[in-house]
C-alpha cells in the first residue's frame, strides 16, 4: 500500500518541483522510498508521483513509477491473485523481472486492456499512462477501498491518495463546495463521487477512466455494481450448501490477504467478524498469528477480555493494549491532518490507536470490516424488519403528532432509557422515522444527522442536494433487507468505514487489507435469501453458524460492541475549550458558511443539557477543526 499522486498539465506549467511537493506530502503513506515520472509534449505536460510502503518485492524491482514498454504506472493497493495471473501471462509469452504484482498489473493491462480489471482480485487504485497511445488509464477497486481523487479545471488535472497533495500544486483552487459542506453535515462525510472542494471528485469504486490526451473526455465507465448481484434471483439452495460455500470463500479471501513480505496480523476484537477472520487463518496454521487489541477502560470502549478468551481459544500470539482516555483525546488534534477532508466519525480515534500499536510489531494488518454490510449485522436492519410494516400501518397524522411531542421531551429527561448506550442519538432519528416510515427514508433517517430542515436553518446558502448513492434507483424487485444491505455497502461502507480505516492506518504507515469486502463474497452472499442472514431475531445468522465450528456459541453471544467514545461527556469537559475556541462567533463568522444564531442555539442547549445535540456539536466542531487546517487560507 502506498500514496500515489500526479498531474495532467495540458498548459504546460507544472514543474518536476510541484510534482515531488505533492508526493512527498505523502510520505506517512509511504515511508520507505518515493519516486518520480515526467514527461512532456506539444500538448501537454505529464507527472506520476509514489511515495512506497514495501509490502511485495521489497528490492528495487518494486520501485514506482514503474515502466514496461509504452506503459507507466503509479499503483495503491495490492492484488493478491497476481501470482495466478502472472502464470497465465506467461503462458502467453511475458516474461517478468521482479515478484511485484505492480509490474503484472502493467503486463495485463498491455495483454487485455481495461479487461484486466475483471480478473483482479484485491484493492486497488493506479494510473498507468500509455506513451504511444498517448492514452491515460485510471481504475478504482470495486469496493473503493483504495481512494482516489481526481481535480479539474482551467486545463490542469490532478490526482492523489489524499486531497492533502492538491495542495502543494501552485494551480490548485481551493473553492469550497458549500453544498459539500451541507452533505457532510448530513453524512458526517462528502459522499461519493463528490469532494469538499469545487473542480474535485473521487472516482466511483468499480469504475475506470480511459481517455486520449489529445481529445481529453474522462468520463468514468464502471465495470462492477453490486446491484448486478442484489438483482439476481435468490439462490435455491440448503443451508449446508449456503455455509460451505460461503466458508470457502471466506478461506480463500484471508489466505489471498496473508502475502507477504513483510509480516502480517489481525486486529482482534473479539466479535463475530474478527473472529471469524482469525479463526480460518489460524486454522490452517501452526505457527501462531499475530492479533491485536486495545481497549480503552476509563471511557468504556473495553473488548480486550473477549477479544483474550478467543486468542487463547485459537492460540493466536495476542497484544492487548490499553490507551487512556487523554491518549484518545490528545490524538484529536491530528486528526484533521490525516483527514485531509471533512470527516466526523469519532470512531477513527480508536481506529488509529490500534493501528499505532499494530504498527510497532507488524507492516500490514487483516481488518475485518464489511460483514455487517454483507452478511446482514446493523441493528437498523433489524428495525426495518420488525417495525418497517408496523409503523406504516399507523396513521401518518398519528405518527407525526408522535414527533412533535418528542420534540418537546428532551432524550435526557427520560428515566432509564436515557442511560442506554447511544440513546440520544436513536431517539432523534426515531423521530425521523415516524414522520416517514418507508424504507428508503428509514435508511436516510438512520443515515442522516442534520435533516433537510435543519440545513437550511443553520446554512447561509439554500440547501442544495446532491446527487449520490442514496439515490440510486438500479435494486430491482429488492427487500427491505436488501435494499438497506446494498444502500450500506455503496454509502455508509464507502465514505465512512473504508476512508476511517484508511486513513487511521495510513497515519502510521500500515497496510490494512479487508477479507471480508473480497467481490467474491458479496456477489455470492447478496443472492442468498434474505433468511439466511437473518432468522429468528439473529443478525448475521449465517456467518455465527460458520465461526460456531470453531468457538462455541456460549462463548460468542453477547450485545453487539463498537468503538463507542463519549463524545457529549468530552464535549462538556475534557474538550470544552476547544469547543468554545472553534465554535465562537468569530470563528464561525469568519467562514461565512453558517448563522451564527443557529449554531449558538444548538450549543447552548446542549450545555444546557440536550445531549441528542452532542453529536451536532461534534459535526460541526469537527468541520472547523478541518477548516482551519485546510480551508481557510493557510494550508
Amino acid at each position: 500500500m502506498c500514496g500515489i499522486t500526479g498531474f495532467i498539465d495540458f498548459n504546460g506549467a507544472s514543474s518536476e518541483y510541484d510534482l515531488e511537493q505533492m508526493t512527498h506530502s505523502l510520505e506517512h503513506r509511504g515511508p520507505d522510498g518515493f519516486g518520480t515520472f515526467i514527461h512532456g509534449t506539444a500538448h501537454y505536460k505529464i507527472g506520476l508521483g509514489h511515495r512506497r510502503l514495501s509490502i511485495l518485492e521489497l528490492s528495487e524491482l518494486g520501485k514506482q513509477p514503474m515502466n514496461w514498454k509504452q506503459f507507466t504506472i503509479v499503483f495503491n493497493g495490492e492484488v493478491y491473485n497476481f501470482s495466478e495471473i502472472k502464470v497465465e501471462l506467461e503462458k502467453l509469452g511475458h516474461t517478468f523481472i521482479s515478484e511485484s504484482d505492480t509490474e503484472m498489473i502493467l503486463h495485463a493491462y498491455g495483454e487485455w486492456g481495461e479487461f484486466c480489471l475483471h480478473r483482479f482480485i484485491g484493492m486497488f487504485a493506479f494510473v498507468i499512462y500509455d506513451s504511444e497511445k498517448e492514452e491515460i488509464f485510471v481504475a478504482r477497486d470495486r469496493a473503493g477501498i483504495k481512494p482516489l481523487f481526481i481535480y479539474q479545471n482551467k486545463g490542469l488535472i490532478l490526482f492523489s491518495s489524499e486531497l492533502k497533495a492538491f495542495h502543494k500544486h501552485p494551480d490548485f483552487e481551493k473553492k469550497i463546495s458549500i453544498s459539500a459542506v451541507q452533505a457532510y453535515l448530513q453524512y458526517g462525510s462528502v459522499p461519493t463521487p463528490h469532494c469538499i472542494f469545487e473542480y474535485c471528485t473521487k472516482l466511483n469504486p468499480g469504475h475506470f477512466i480511459k481517455t486520449s490526451l489529445r481529445n481529453f473526455q474522462p468520463n468514468p465507465v464502471q465495470y462492477w455494481n453490486v446491484y448486478d448481484y442484489y438483482n439476481k434471483p435468490k439462490l435455491d439452495i440448503s443451508v449446508e450448501e449456503a455455509k460451505t460455500t460461503t466458508e470457502n470463500l471466506l478461506k480463500s479471501a484471508c489466505e489471498y490477504r496473508m502475502v507477504s513480505d513483510v509480516p502480517v496480523g489481525v486486529f482482534l476484537s473479539g466479535g463475530y467478524d474478527s473472529t471469524c477472520v482469525t479463526a480460518l487463518l489460524q486454522k490452517e496454521r501452526t505457527e501462531a498469528l499475530r492479533t491485536f487489541t486495545i481497549s480503552v477502560p476509563d471511557i468504556g470502549l473495553n473488548e480486550a477480555p473477549y477479544a483474550k478468551t478467543i486468542s487463547e481459544l485459537l492460540q493466536t500470539n495476542h497484544t492487548e493494549t490499553e490507551c487512556s482516555a487523554k491518549e484518545a483525546i490528545d490524538l484529536i488534534a491530528e486528526l484533521p491532518f490525516f483527514y485531509d477532508e471533512p470527516f466526523a466519525d469519532s470512531s477513527a480515534i480508536p481506529t488509529t490507536l490500534v493501528s499505532k500499536i499494530a504498527k510497532q510489531h507488524v507492516t500490514v494488518a487483516l481488518s475485518a470490516d464489511g460483514g455487517d454490510e454483507v452478511f446482514a449485522g446493523y441493528n437498523r436492519y433489524e428495525m426495518i424488519l420488525k417495525y418497517g410494516d408496523k409503523l406504516n400501518k399507523i396513521p401518518s397524522f398519528a405518527r407525526k403528532r408522535l414527533a412533535g411531542i418528542m420534540d418537546l421531551v428532551p432524550a435526557n429527561s427520560i428515566p432509564v432509557l436515557k442511560s442506554k448506550y447511544n440513546f440520544a442519538q436513536r431517539y432523534e432519528k426515531t423521530k425521523s422515522i415516524l414522520r416517514n416510515a418507508s424504507d428508503r427514508n428509514i435508511m436516510l433517517s438512520v443515515s442522516q444527522l442534520f435533516t433537510d430542515d435543519q440545513i437550511n436553518a443553520l446554512s447561509t446558502q439554500p440547501f442544495e442536494k446532491l446527487t449520490s448513492y442514496f439515490d440510486s434507483t438500479e435494486l430491482k424487485n429488492y427487500s427491505p433487507l436488501a435494499f438497506a444491505q446494498a444502500m450500506d455497502y455503496q454509502t455508509y461502507l464507502l465514505d465512512d468505514i473504508l476512508q476511517k480505516v484508511d486513513r487511521a492506518s495510513m497515519a502510521v504507515s500500515l497496510e490494512s487489507r479487508e477479507p471480508l469486502l473480497d467481490h467474491r463474497i458479496i456477489e455470492y452472499a447478496a443472492q442468498l435469501p434474505d433468511h439466511f442472514k437473518f432468522r429468528d431475531g439473529s443478525k448475521k445468522w449465517l456467518l455465527k453458524e460458520i465461526v460456531h465450528q470453531y468457538i462455541p456459541k456460549s462463548v460468542m453471544d453477547r450485545p453487539k460492541m463498537g468503538f463507542a467514545i463519549p463524545i457529549e461527556s468530552w464535549l462538556k469537559n475534557e474538550l470544552r475549550d476547544l469547543l468554545e475556541t472553534y465554535l465562537s462567533e468569530q470563528r464561525i463568522s469568519e467562514t461565512g458558511l453558517f448563522h451564527w444564531t443557529e449554531i449558538e442555539r444548538l450549543k447552548t442547549s446542549f450545555l444546557n443539557g440536550r445531549k441528542e445535540f452532542g453529536v451536532k456539536i461534534w459535526y460541526l466542531l469537527s468541520f472547523m477543526m478541518w477548516y482551519e487546517r485546510w480551508g481557510g487560507n493557510k494550508n
